[in-house]
């Protein structure tokens, strides 16, 4: 049993204060009511163990209490659970026994209010069988390591095998790893945050700088044979992405290549796999470990056989490589792939094996859930990352299968290996493949406030005004500029949202199983346009706009379209409302009836069928601005069109590239713009109609969308994400 003199209690991602009564997730406070918290209490002053429902009343509810206290305990186990991003069905925290209780099954780690970090770690029995057979993990053993090794957990997946889990690194809030290779005999860790490359010694902890030359920051992507050199990635704004072979012992790095990003090395040595190209349009490449005899593998153009075939399977998209890696004899490449689908999809997600001795690529798993890292282990299994079902739809896992080399295919059943909360990613594998690294990535974007300082050339600080857990995004004020429509996916489907900005938590507009997309004022500000995503059962896939009172009410369809991305409505007198389709080759702009929905087609313009595009409407509607999604280190570029008559015409940011968001001002005379420096630092842009940009917010710990005016001009709200990463390995597997 934990010690009930403790204060403070940490388990995965969350902090629970007992005397102070908060509960907080990588320190962020999590609303919770009093009564969940108290059963959240019981439960962690004795993990592992039972808390009885009869134990549960006489805490919650006293003999001279009327309540119906089944219904009043089961929804305040429903709101931990919430909360926790827990499941009855999968628990990871609160698991019910039938008509019995409650018990915690995660490790915890408490520690005296004001104590010292190093906490005590107190773990759980394991779960008994259910009467339904299912076994459930069960923890062996939790173990405090030294000099920043954190914690080791082993779980019994069977009675033969035991997987180890341990962090290897321990990375503050503020300064996340951003990738990280063990050596091939398991000895090193080579790593990289925001303050520069680091070798750690796995055994010890004991860290060392490397020394770099150059100011450009470099990413570990492999290591040679050798374990004395890394392969890096760095990035330059004017030269583009490189590859260079870092020594671990000292001395000046070398470039390997040019126009090259993500590689990896061949378990021999020998070749390096690389990828080519920006984010619209990406290649796979082979050279050898010299940088020389350069020959593409997979890619948008070329000829021959071969690439007709995958041309076929790929269709007429371009697409985005993620992780790639090696089979242990080097025989093949195993890569993930994204291809962007226009319209109000997510795009498509594969897993592939490539031959380079004949160009034959074999899709071997495609589905949304899937993430984007990969590796293979020594013994023909393939590793990867599945995103958790909803309401966990934030966290992912790593799971394993088996390689059928010659049919090109997965076999057998796949197993998972772990399980928790946030994003697994960035794998890495020892030679003999029995120890291997990867992040754990938390952070979501949160919503915030700031105020248009006089003079409108900087903005005040910016307050957070959700404090819930879950993805948060703003699109759109009331028109008396007081309260803000968003939409969260804080109870599993993005659901729409109200809150005033002096309120403490927001009242729910909208709910149900399908997402909300988009929300937006009609002309009035009356009434609040919504997309919904379209009904699993209708094979069109149509977009619905909704209608509903901005005070709550009934919803009406107001119309329905597939591949529609985006709408937005000017602000009277201009009674003037736009919807977009995204299509293969075109953005085709339709106006729109905000009362009866009838429609008529504008214009349209061509593009490449790869890019993601923004626009937004001027409050006035007088001009319709659209850019580009994150296109290349080319300086940004803003295209303005007229609504009535004139030329259009195009804004360059000078000195700005990769813009993440447009969005116009109150008075429709300046663009919120999201960009990057050349430096990479997000920041936020107030520019004008003749390119002029000023630097009104920037975060370097932060990233940064996009930002939405308060009608009256006096406020903006924008969403940031920041989050927390470290390094965790798994043996036993």
């Amino acid at each position: 049993m934990a010690d009930k003199g403790k204060d403070i209690v940490s388990f995965g991602s969350f902090e629970a204060d007992l005397r102070g009564g908060e509960l907080r997730r990588n320190g962020s406070k999590v609303r919770l009511q009093e009564q969940p918290f108290q059963i959240l209490t019981m439960l962690l002053e004795s993990p592992g163990e039972i808390v009885t429902r009869e134990e549960l009343r006489k805490r919650l509810w006293p003999a001279d209490t009327f309540v119906d206290f089944d219904h009043g305990l089961n929804a305040a186990v429903k709101r931990l659970r919430d909360a926790l991003g827990d499941s009855a069905e999968n628990p990871r925290f609160v698991e019910t026994l039938a008509r019995r209780g409650y018990r915690f099954v995660a490790p915890v780690a408490a520690k005296p209010n004001g104590a010292s970090p190093v906490p005590q770690i107190v773990t759980p029995p394991a779960p008994q069988k259910s009467r339904r057979g299912r076994i459930a993990l069960a923890t062996l053993s939790v173990l405090l390591m030294g000099t920043g090794a954190g914690w080791v957990a082993a779980r019994r997946l069977n009675p033969k095998v035991q997987i180890v889990e341990q962090r290897l690194t321990a990375n503050t809030l503020d300064d996340p790893v951003i990738s990280a290779v063990i050596s091939p005999d398991s000895k090193y860790l080579v790593f990289a945050d925001r303050s520069g490359l680091f070798l750690r010694v796995v055994g010890t902890g004991e860290t060392h700088s490397i020394a770099l030359p150059t100011t450009a920051k470099m990413r570990p992507t492999g290591w040679f044979p050798d374990g004395n050199h890394v392969l890096a990635a760095t990035f330059d704004y004017e030269e583009g992405p490189s590859l260079w072979s870092v020594s671990v012992l000292g001395g000046s790095p070398r470039r390997v290549l040019v126009n090259a990003r993500d590689g990896s090395v061949s378990p021999d040595g020998s070749q390096i796999a690389y990828i080519r190209g920006n984010g619209k349009d990406q290649e796979i490449w082979l050279s050898s470990a010299l940088g020389e005899q350069q020959r593409k593998v997979i890619g948008q153009t070329g000829g021959g056989v071969e690439e007709q075939l995958y041309r076929e399977v790929l269709g007429n998209s371009g697409e985005i490589f993620g992780q790639l890696v090696w089979s242990p004899d080097g025989s093949r490449l195993a890569f993930t792939r994204y291809v962007y689908r226009p319209g109000y999809r997510d795009g498509d997600v594969s897993l592939g094996i490539c031959d380079p001795a004949t160009n034959r690529v074999d899709f071997v798993l495609s589905t949304r859930r899937l993430g984007e890292t990969v590796a293979w282990t020594a013994d023909g299994r393939l590793v990867y990352s599945l995103t958790e079902p909803a309401p966990n739809q934030r966290d992912s896992n790593l799971w394993v299968q088996q390689v059928d080399m010659r049919a090109g295919k997965l076999i057998g059943e796949a197993k998972r290996l772990t399980s928790g909360p946030d994003v697994k990613t960035g794998l890495s594998f020892t030679a003999d493949g029995k120890r291997l690294t990867f992040l754990r990535r938390s952070g979501e974007p949160h919503l915030y406030i700031s105020q248009v300082a006089a003079g409108q050339d900087h903005l005040t600080a910016p307050r957070r005004l959700s404090l819930e857990e879950g993805r948060n995004l703003p699109y759109t004020w009331t028109a008396d500029s007081k309260s803000l429509v968003f939409i969260s996916d804080r109870e599993g489907p993005f659901h729409l949202f109200k809150q005033g900005i002096d309120q403490a938590a927001p009242d729910l507009l909208v709910d149900g199983s399908n997402m909300v997309m988009i929300a937006r004022l009609n002309p009035d500000g009356s009434e609040i346009l919504y997309l919904l995503t379209p009904d699993a059962n209708d094979p069109a896939g149509q977009v619905r706009v909704m209608r509903m009172p901005v005070n709550g009410g009934t919803p009406q369809l107001l119309l329905q379209e597939p591949f529609m991305e985006n709408i937005q409505c000017a602000r009277l007198p201009s009674k003037l409302c736009l919807f977009s389709r995204n299509e293969a080759h075109a953005i085709r702009f339709f106006s729109f009836d905000s009362k009866t929905g009838e429609k008529r087609e504008l214009t349209q313009f061509a593009h490449s069928s790869e890019l993601k595009f923004n626009w937004t409407l001027s409050a006035d509607g007088s001009m319709l601005a659209v850019a580009a999604w994150r296109l290349g280190q080319v300086p940004g570029e803003i295209q303005i069109f007229p609504m009535n008559s004139g030329k259009p015409r195009t804004i360059t940011l000078d000195g700005w590239v990769r813009i993440a968001a447009i969005d116009w001002a109150a008075d429709s005379r300046n663009l919120w713009v999201s960009a990057s420096d050349p430096s990479g630092v997000q920041t936020l842009l107030k520019v004008d109609l003749h390119g002029k940009a000023i630097p009104m917010l920037q975060d370097a710990q932060q990233e940064m969308g996009w930002a939405i005016p308060s009608p009256d001009g006096q406020r903006i709200a924008i969403w940031q994400a920041s989050g927390s990463a470290n390094v965790w390995s798994l043996q036993g597997f």
